[in-house]
């Protein structure tokens, strides 16, 4: 019905014939602005606007409901999108399109993480960081709809909640590494989580078991359950090997004639084929293993039958068990090691060597260890001079 409207009309005449689901109420200035009213709409009507887009189809876009948006603001509205018009802009079809962008959720699962699998060595911890926390609150939302104030919020939540810096850091930057794919795949157009400032990092964190505690972790190590995971961690132990290098070691890796492991660049942190020597410790925890001839790989997760890409729980209850602190990390074991080495001697260029480090500023951070060996260095100075008094 071709009416004038008015504000009096929209407060008074916005009624549904009896015997009809619906009526529209068109705008008599040929805008195209209309009020459809619904029998259920008990006095009130919703806004839209008819045009005809680039293929001559009639179409509408909605304004908003009467409630919401008064006469002139919907005649305002219906002149801004006329102009679009004109301009060769299509509204509906635009806004077909934001409906049609992925929800980060299906984003993840669907793209990134089949390409992160077959780029990326650490896909395992990010599948985790998303699907504990990050797709619990973004999950369900449109990649082009998530702001960044949102994320940054989250970001200090995750603080609040008791996530070390670095961890809360590896969130953000993995929400950076999603919309950099998608925009570089035009499925969205701007990343929400650039610009992020990221907590400031101590990576230069040790927890050092002294003797006592050492013996105290070994001693749980062999007899502890499940004996996996324990031949696992004893074995992290025993190399200095990081934990995905290890996780992901298969048998033919292995020259336990002349006690080498040979690390592929594809596990290797710095891309590069690394060989490590296999000392009696290491060797004793491969010849207790039950997976020879049952899996390419050493370490198996019994229910799963394949490689482990967390053994965060069991690792919190042997640390309960062997007494050990909280904070003690599953890659700790790597310093350990390092710390071992040091306090016997050994150079920083051979712990270097041994760990794999790209450079030697990065093993520099062992060397307040070698204080005794230090001090006995300067003893066979001392010696020979006090031996010439």
């Amino acid at each position: 019905m071709i009416v004038k409207l008015t504000d009096s009309f929209i407060r008074t005449q916005l009624i549904c014939p009896e015997g009809v689901n619906r009526i529209e109420y068109v705008s008599d200035d040929k805008s195209g602005l209309f009020c459809e009213v619904r029998s259920s709409s008990k006095g009130g009507g919703t806004w839209y606007v008819r045009y005809k887009n680039a293929e001559n189809k009639t179409t509408h876009k909605r304004l908003g409901k009467t409630i919401d948006i008064d006469l002139a603001t919907a005649k305002e509205m219906t002149r801004v999108i006329r102009a679009e018009i004109e301009l060769g802009r299509d509204p509906r079809l635009e806004e077909k399109k934001l409906l049609a962008v992925l929800t980060l959720h299906d984003f993840y699962y669907q793209h990134y993480d089949p390409f992160a699998r077959l780029n990326k060595r650490s896909h395992a911890r990010d599948e985790e960081i998303f699907r504990l926390r990050i797709d619990k609150k973004f999950g369900s939302r449109r990649l082009n709809d998530i702001t960044r104030m949102e994320i940054q919020k989250f970001h200090g939540s995750l603080i609040t909640e008791g996530l070390a810096p670095a961890t809360a850091n590896h969130h953000v930057k993995l929400l950076k590494r999603l919309y950099n794919l998608a925009i570089s795949w035009d499925l969205t157009t701007s990343n929400p989580a650039s610009k992020i400032r990221l907590y400031t990092e101590d990576n230069q964190i040790e927890n050092l078991l002294d003797d006592t505690q050492l013996k105290r972790l070994v001693s749980v190590l062999k007899t502890e359950k499940p004996r996996m995971v324990c031949q696992l961690l004893m074995f992290l132990l025993c190399t200095g090997c990081r934990f995905s290098e290890a996780a992901l070691s298969t048998y033919d890796q292995f020259d336990l004639k002349n006690r080498l492991w040979k690390i592929p660049s594809k596990l290797s942190k710095s891309k590069k084929v690394r060989t490590v020597p296999l000392n009696d410790a290491a060797l004793n925890v491969i010849s207790e293993l039950e997976t020879k001839g049952t899996s390419e790989y050493l370490f198996i997760n019994t229910k799963t039958k394949k490689p482990y890409t967390t053994i965060a729980k069991s690792w919190a209850k042997i640390k309960l068990k062997a007494n050990l602190p909280k904070e003690l990390r599953g890659h700790d074991l790597r310093h350990n090691f390092a710390s071992l080495l040091v306090n016997a001697g050994e150079s920083l260029y051979v712990v270097q060597q041994i760990l794999g480090h790209s450079t030697p500023v990065v093993t520099q951070r062992y060397a307040h260890l070698n204080v005794n060996s230090l001090q006995k260095a300067s003893n066979v100075a001392s010696e020979k001079i006090m031996a010439g008094l």
